[in-house]
């Protein structure tokens, strides 16, 4: 009788223990497939991307992280994009150019330079302005406005499928550093 109810006691601590890890695993992480071209070259259609949502519970996002957030015109549906203006940045976009608070991006990761309207943008406060890094194809910042903080889902840190494609996802922290942090 003892060794049952050890082994039932085996049993309910196993299955506690992997409900547990389900859960904060749920809640922790998530799993997000690339849809479209916006990306490109870095992120390619189909590929499936792990999204750390504790990432921004102790710090807010930083330029060049590329995060999944929920589209502010459909919070239904989430997006992919990179991080160019925090709260309290002026961004200023010509033909060729992105600018935040008078520094000129160097950016190795876009397929090619393309904003369609020049424009000077002030991102408010508890507000991101994102950018797809394949810039002709991307709906992003530029047409629709602002991520709301409240919109974000996480950090896209891991490019895990298809398996030969995995690599960790390059924020290009270097390219923003020269930015000062005023605000």
């Amino acid at each position: 009788m003892k060794q049952r109810s050890h082994l039932a006691r085996e049993i309910v601590e196993t299955v506690a223990l992997t409900l547990i890890i389900f859960l904060v695993i749920r809640f922790a992480i998530q799993s997000y497939r690339i849809s479209g071209v916006s990306m490109l070259p870095g992120l390619q259609s189909e590929e499936y991307v792990l999204v750390n949502k504790m990432a921004y519970l102790f710090h807010e996002p930083e330029r060049g992280d590329v995060i999944v957030f929920h589209y502010p015109l459909d919070t239904s549906e989430d997006f992919i994009k990179r991080v160019i203006g925090l709260p309290g940045d002026t961004v200023t976009l010509d033909s060729s150019t992105v600018q935040v608070d008078g520094v000129a991006l160097k950016e190795p990761y876009i397929s090619q330079a393309y904003n369609p309207a020049g424009k000077t943008i002030k991102v408010p406060a508890n507000d991101y302005f994102v950018l797809g890094d394949n810039r002709p194809y991307s709906d992003d910042s530029r047409y629709w406005g602002f991520v709301p903080q409240d919109d974000l889902v996480g950090k896209a840190v891991l490019i895990y499928w298809p398996f030969n494609n995995w690599q960790l996802i390059n924020t290009y922290s270097n390219i923003y550093t020269q930015i000062k942090v005023s605000h």
